[in-house]
């Protein structure tokens, strides 16, 4: 999942796709992101979906802790805070193959937006707390 490209970080999220980015380690975290942008997207996240496939994910802004009630498969979370003045996002808190039904994940303190993301994808980018994330529209 290593890339390299020259794009600036961008700034933070709005509505619509995103592209998820580890500018640490150079990898593509994700080329497919929904973002849930309203309550309603918050609250529902990925519940009642049949999974996530690769390349994909959902973006959860302004936000702190998730659960896993009523999920039907695993995911990995990033946890990230708030954007320094390019764009980026530093990785407060990586969290691999959640399982369902968990109930809540513990809150990362400072966080202001949790990346949902196929089980793997921590590991396959190696993406570790420190890092810094873009998150781009497409």
């Amino acid at each position: 999942m290593t890339e390299s490209s020259s794009e600036p970080a961008g700034p933070s999220p709005g509505t619509g796709r995103l592209v998820a980015r580890n500018r640490t380690r150079g990898t593509l975290l994700a080329a497919d992101i929904e973002s849930a942008d309203g309550l309603w997207a918050k609250f529902m996240g990925l519940m009642g979906r049949p999974g996530l496939p690769p390349g994909a994910g959902l973006w959860l802004p302004d936000s702190n802790g998730i659960h896993m009630m009523f999920m039907r498969f695993p995911i990995d979370a990033v946890f990230l805070g708030r954007p320094a003045a390019d764009g980026t996002r530093p990785v407060l808190a990586a969290r691999p193959d959640l399982p369902t039904w968990r109930g809540l994940v513990p809150f990362v303190r400072g966080a202001n937006g949790v990346l949902e993301l196929p089980t793997g994808t921590i590991t396959a980018t190696s993406t570790t707390v420190g890092d810094s994330v873009s998150l781009a529209p497409d």
